[in-house]
């Protein structure tokens, strides 16, 4: 069963009505799912290049596209081209038919590789596009309990509260949100959508395929790397990894990867949005900083698979912490992303030890936010936040402890912990 995603209205709002919308995300993100309940409905075509006798007929004649679309029915105002990477000279043809007649047809088209489509010189659209990243799910999209539904960090008012006219008819009451689930579920299984809604066995055994179908169908069979044998070295290091500061001099000795060859299967694993940088918090410091960004997998639950860590149902208290860091950074580059410009995740750490584990900036403020695996948090897990909080008292007034607490409490004047699910 189909549930609401955040990017519904967005996709489907007037900011985008005369541009092409290209929404990019990971295999298994739901962005098929999300068209489909988006776009359906007699007034949409639908092509599906996973369907290899569409793909390749459209491989062999890219032209006909768009004898096709100028051929259909004058009811039909939706196209939509599905993982158009595999077949990426079919941007040009959207072009072509978008130029002819930028009000005849609206264009949905999505894609789970960037580095294909540049890898073949394909036209990504410049000035004719509106770009969308979907996400796994995230806490804006699942249901909360009346007694807990105010939230640290919202959605945007306009993003929240604008119901702007929908491209096809949809069931009056909407889909219903995802359904929250436990804290240890969450830190082992990720939260892709098809994976929240399987048993725990059956979910791990869809992760690890997931790591396994990734490695032949984006890496092998696309030719992204020369040899898939480093390679595999290298994701199970990148995922170990995952949420630290990247030390490529370190992991070339570990892995016996040229550091050279390391930083180009680094851009792999974002081109394919499997994983992407965290940078250093920008602001004007007095302060001697370190610089190097940390990486982060798209998803805890791949990470995990990737990293071949153990499942045994619960969470440690050796990996709870580390675990827990790295979902809060999943949820608030979600959200920055869905939040739209003006809005990113970063760090703040010094030569000297004081590390602030993730900032959440926005137009109005930027909020220092450290995660800890407590449920007993006191105000010295928070001299840190302090500490950020005057060094940039301009930008930032208050500051987040994400623990397990199970109610929010107030640190001190500037600092409040909040249980993880509240962020």
């Amino acid at each position: 069963m189909y549930k609401r995603r955040h990017l519904e209205e967005v996709l489907s709002g007037p900011v985008s009505r005369h541009k092409v919308r290209l929404l990019f995300g990971a295999r298994q993100t739901g962005k098929t799912q999300l068209l489909r309940h988006l776009l359906a409905g007699p007034s949409t075509r639908f092509f599906d290049l996973q369907d290899s006798a569409e793909r390749r007929r459209f491989e062999a004649d890219p032209s006909s596209f768009s004898r096709e679309v100028r051929a259909l029915p004058a009811a039909i105002r939706t196209v939509a081209v599905d993982e158009t990477q595999k077949v990426p000279a079919l941007l040009d043809e959207v072009q072509g038919l978008f130029d002819a007649a930028p009000h005849r047809w609206q264009f949905y088209l999505t894609g789970s590789s960037a580095r294909r489509l540049r890898a073949r010189s394909a036209n990504l659209l410049p000035g004719r596009s509106h770009a969308y990243r979907l996400h796994p799910v995230c806490g804006w999209e699942v249901g909360r309990e009346a007694a807990a539904r105010d939230v640290a960090l919202p959605a945007p008012p306009a993003v929240r509260r604008r119901r702007a006219p929908r491209p096809a008819p949809v069931v009056a009451a909407g889909p219903l949100p995802f359904a929250a689930q436990r804290l240890d579920r969450i830190l082992l299984l990720g939260c892709l959508p098809g994976v929240r809604s399987e048993p725990a066995a059956t979910a791990r055994a869809t992760l690890a395929t997931y790591v396994e179908h990734y490695l032949e169908e984006e890496i092998r069979r696309e030719a992204l790397v020369r040899e898939i044998g480093p390679f595999l070295v290298f994701l199970r290091l990148a995922a170990l990894e995952s949420g630290r500061q990247v030390n490529l001099a370190r992991l070339s000795q570990e892995s016996g990867v040229p550091v050279s060859t390391l930083k180009s299967y680094y851009q792999v694993l974002v081109d394919t949005f499997v994983g992407y940088w965290i940078l250093p918090y920008a602001g004007r410091s007095r302060k001697r900083l370190l610089t190097s960004p940390r990486f982060h997998f798209f998803d805890v639950g791949v990470r995990n698979a990737a990293a071949e860590v153990g499942y045994d149902g619960r969470v440690s208290d050796e990996l709870g912490g580390p675990l827990l860091e790295q979902w809060v950074a999943q949820e608030l580059v979600a959200r920055a992303d869905y939040a739209g410009r003006g809005h990113r995740v970063s760090f703040w750490r010094t030569t000297y030890g004081v590390e602030v584990d993730l900032v959440w900036e926005s137009f109005r403020e930027d909020v220092p936010v450290e995660v800890k695996w407590t449920t007993r948090p006191r105000p010295v897990d928070v001299r840190h936040l302090e500490t950020f909080l005057d060094e940039f008292p301009r930008r930032a007034r208050r500051g987040l402890l994400v623990c397990r607490c199970p109610r929010p409490q107030q640190l001190t004047d500037r600092v409040t912990a909040i249980p993880w699910d509240a962020l």
